[in-house]
């Protein structure tokens, strides 16, 4: 039996998602000059952030172990998880294609941790790196939340769905 994965893939997106942008510090081993320059903070999009565990409070994402951006985020000793709102469309669409992943131009807040926030983001949370998972093409990184923020007055969130950037609707769920 042939596995169809564009189907797959199709029907995965009739599950609506969050989305998120993940950043990380550059690795601490440029080697040669094109790597040095792309060593500012780097960032990529996400719709697989899940919560793990309250007590440690612990949160998941997923990432193609093919991805380029792959060993920032598997070697750093942490990263800092943007959730965003639906006024984000501009800055996801760029971290999550290939090629365009600095931070450059993006309006940014400080962490403690180090690799910036994006600002006006429904929350951050700064992450320390807690385990790398193996699974599949992907690997699972898993994150211990060290300090996290929530910004209630940055809007409705940026939601992913069938392949197309929506917002979430306010009003109120069905009985």
């Amino acid at each position: 039996m042939d596995f169809d994965t564009k189907a797959f893939r199709d029907a995965l997106g009739c599950f609506p998602t969050g989305v998120a942008v993940m950043t990380a510090a550059p690795l601490a081993k440029a080697s040669n000059l094109k790597e040095a320059a792309e060593t500012s903070h780097i960032g990529i999009t996400v719709n697989s952030f899940a919560s793990v565990s309250l007590d440690p409070p612990l949160v998941l994402w997923c990432i193609d172990r093919r991805s380029r951006r792959y060993p920032y985020f598997a070697e750093a000793p942490g990263f800092t998880v943007s959730i965003l709102a639906s006024g984000h469309k501009a800055v996801s669409a760029r971290l999550a294609g290939q090629g365009e992943h600095s931070l450059d131009g993006i309006a940014l807040v400080p962490t403690k941790l180090g690799p910036p926030g994006l600002a006006d983001s429904l929350a951050i949370f700064e992450c320390a790196r807690e385990s790398v998972q193996d699974a599949g093409d992907h690997a699972i990184l898993i994150g211990r939340v060290l300090r996290f923020s929530r910004n209630d007055g940055a809007g409705a969130p940026l939601v992913y769905f069938r392949g197309r950037y929506g917002a979430l609707a306010q009003g109120e769920p069905p009985a």
